[in-house]
């Protein structure tokens, strides 16, 4: 569930990376594209996002008023999408937490996938049967509805200082935004580490090693992007950074004991059903040891007649 996640947020993260990079070469001395897809996405999100970025930069004055009409954007959006990752947090917190209830008779199956190769289909619906009758979908909640919200507004961003000569000349504390900017990049890249940290809190083992990938692939993501782009996307990951380590404080300490109370309630009025145990998959791989008996035994007895059947022909041919 976690790798399928993590592939689609690395495939938008990548469309983000394609759009920016196909746009142009210079910030601040762009042109707006007139025509094709940059251009509807000009039109659509970064004309609108450098027109209330100049007029917020405007009312604030000063140097620092563009950078702050980012932080404003960006903590906008990011309370926006907020209920919908809690949401989603709260739907894949319960998966894991019914998932690990299944863990005995899910380990059977790979236990018994790793015995017999000849298995794989059958072993894999009586896995997704486990998923079926106790009520549960084997990809759980992945909640990639926040990210696709925030993906325009990433690019209309960018959009909005590259094309405008006033917000491209702008700084925000003395960095500018129309560079990259280590610090900025620096900064988000360690709030998402912590923020990965602490989703690792109050989980199994085995849990924290199939997150170990995003944990780690997060803030490596978001240096090489803040790195690779302008500072006001830099600014952008770091204030939404800041966003997720208070929303993820909310999932470990607020919603994971709340939804573990819940399963537990759930599972009490209607228990983890058994649709496989030790003695099913012993007898499903002697079925196999034996139809892999039979068939040599099969074999061997064919090869027998075949050989009698030339013996006895050559014995003819000789009288």
């Amino acid at each position: 569930m976690k790798k399928i996640k993590y592939t689609i947020t690395s495939a938008l993260i990548a469309i983000i990376a394609i759009i920016t990079t196909a746009c142009a070469t210079n910030t601040g001395n762009w042109t707006p594209p007139l025509v094709g897809p940059y251009a509807w996405i000009y039109n659509l999100f970064g004309h609108p996002l450098q027109n209330i970025m100049l007029h917020v930069s405007n009312l604030l004055g000063g140097t620092n008023g563009a950078g702050w009409a980012i932080i404003i954007i960006t903590f906008v959006i990011q309370l926006i999408v907020l209920p919908l990752r809690l949401s989603s947090q709260s739907k894949m917190i319960k998966q894991q937490e019914k998932t690990k209830r299944l863990q005995p008779q899910l380990s059977l199956i790979q236990a018994a996938m790793k015995k017999n190769s000849n298995k794989q289909m059958q072993l894999s619906q009586l896995q997704m049967k486990i998923y079926k009758d106790n009520n549960m979908s084997m990809i759980g909640g992945m909640g990639c509805l926040p990210l696709l919200i925030q993906l325009p507004i990433m690019i209309g961003i960018y959009q909005a200082v590259a094309y405008s000569k006033t917000l491209a000349s702008s700084s925000f504390m003395g960095i500018s935004l129309s560079k990259p900017s280590i610090v900025f990049a620096v900064v988000a890249a360690i709030l998402y580490l912590i923020q990965g940290y602490l989703s690792l809190i109050g989980i199994s083992e085995q849990q924290k090693q199939t997150m170990l990938i995003t944990v780690i692939a997060s803030p490596l993501m978001t240096l090489v992007f803040s790195i690779m782009y302008s500072g006001a996307l830099g600014l952008y990951f770091l204030v939404g950074g800041i966003v997720i380590v208070i929303q993820q404080l909310i999932a470990t300490f607020i919603l994971m004991p709340k939804v573990r109370a819940d399963v537990d309630k759930e599972l009490t009025k209607h228990p983890i059903k058994e649709v496989i145990n030790q003695a099913m998959i012993d007898q499903i791989l002697n079925e196999s040891s034996d139809q892999m008996n039979q068939n040599k035994s099969d074999e061997i007895t064919n090869l027998h007649e075949q050989l009698r059947k030339r013996n006895s022909g050559k014995q003819n041919r000789n009288k």
